[in-house]
């Protein structure tokens, strides 16, 4: 096997554009990937383009009707009315539509196959991640579901067993649902409380369908859930059920949006602890999973702010060459910033708070701590379907 990454890019995948109010900008794509470039990343990083995922591929996860009304409504945007959740406020139609998510959706199932195939231990494709699109709907921001579509290709192409962990501030809905009858796939999800924020669902007592118990996680983490507090949560429930499940391939969604300075949603993490998760992830697919690690972005809407150093921290690290927090950001790229948004780019590659602290699941439970009772709750509703001690 190749010990090389390889980092999935097309500058068309920037075409996915739901218009200029809508908060999915894709300035974060294009920022991404001029950080990448202005830290030197792309020496050490193979950027490969993957072709669109054409309709045999897509029906992995998607009914042919949805795709076909995806199709009608990308020729013909004024069209749309609604179904298929297509011309809605979360998913306005737009010109191209099915091409450029069919495009977003080629570069994760490209990830997924060179890294199953040995052409890469790691992948990234900072545009994917897409994880609330539904087998026959739109939802969340989300066309085409290429975290679901990447993991069927890897069952396709003989994998027995693939991890997914998600760690975007919202619920994966979309994977859950789409194997949630499927023993072959481990779904994890940490994500803000159900009752506080979008989709609604992610309850612990989601632990899969009859003919896979247990193959569902869910953390419902507390709004207000900080550093120390994510990362308890993480490391109580991911690398035990890792080491149980032993994945032959880890797929990583890393959505930005748990950022204290996203506009969406209401957990308080920092960029350091972000980097941490998307370290911790990358030892974990070599401790359990020989390696062989697809990652993904998510949402993120704190545009300039966050998602591009976020996700060049990922592809860093990925690449085997992880940017210090601690390093100043190139001078060219808060220029570029400057340039296509108004707004002055981040300094730094931190938020001041690396390293950070967190106290270890086995230091003790806390009863009167809601977080503590989320992660229990996750624990205790999951584990024991696994084999594990709650």
């Amino acid at each position: 096997m190749s010990g090389h990454a390889q980092l999935m890019w097309d500058e068309a995948v920037t075409g996915y554009d739901f218009g200029p109010d809508h908060p999915m900008n894709p300035v974060r794509l294009d920022l991404t990937r001029s950080l990448v470039r202005a830290f030197a990343l792309d020496r050490r990083i193979e950027t490969v383009a993957a072709g669109r995922a054409g309709d045999s591929t897509l029906r992995l996860v998607h009914r042919q009707d949805y795709i076909d009304a995806v199709r009608a409504v990308s020729a013909d945007p004024g069209s749309a009315d609604g179904s298929y959740g297509l011309g809605t406020m979360d998913d306005p139609a737009f010109a191209g539509m099915h091409e450029v998510s069919a495009l977003i959706a080629g570069q994760s199932v490209g990830a997924a196959e060179a890294v199953w195939r040995g052409d890469a231990l790691h992948a990234v494709n900072f545009a994917g991640g897409l994880h609330h699109a539904m087998p026959g709907a739109a939802a969340g921001f989300c066309v085409y579901n290429d975290a679901s579509l990447a993991i069927a290709r890897l069952l396709e192409l003989g994998a027995e067993r693939v991890a997914y962990v998600d760690v975007d501030v919202h619920h994966g809905d979309g994977v859950q649902t789409a194997f949630w009858d499927d023993p072959r796939v481990l779904t994890v999800s940490l994500h803000e409380h159900p009752r506080t924020l979008f989709p609604g669902t992610g309850w612990p007592q989601e632990t899969g369908g009859d003919a896979a118990p247990g193959s569902a996680v869910n953390v419902a983490l507390p709004a207000g859930t900080g550093d120390g507090g994510w990362l308890r949560a993480f490391h109580a429930v991911v690398p035990e059920l890792l080491a149980e499940f032993r994945p032959q391939v880890l797929v990583t969604q890393h959505g930005a949006d748990t950022h204290f300075e996203d506009p969406l949603a209401h957990l308080a993490v920092s960029l350091d602890a972000q980097r941490a998760v998307q370290l911790a992830c990358h030892d974990l697919a070599h401790a359990y999973a020989d390696g062989r690690w697809v990652a993904l972005g998510g949402g993120g809407y704190a545009v300039v702010e966050v998602v591009p150093r976020s996700w060049t921290h990922l592809v860093g690290i990925a690449a085997g060459a992880p940017v210090e927090p601690t390093a100043e950001v190139p001078q060219e790229w808060r220029q570029e910033v400057f340039a296509k948004t108004r707004t002055p780019g981040p300094r730094r590659m931190t938020d001041g708070r690396w390293p950070v602290g967190w106290a270890d699941w086995d230091a003790g439970y806390d009863p009167a701590d809601r977080l503590d009772q989320a992660v229990l709750a996750a624990r205790r509703a999951a584990f024991p379907l696994r084999g594990l001690l709650a």
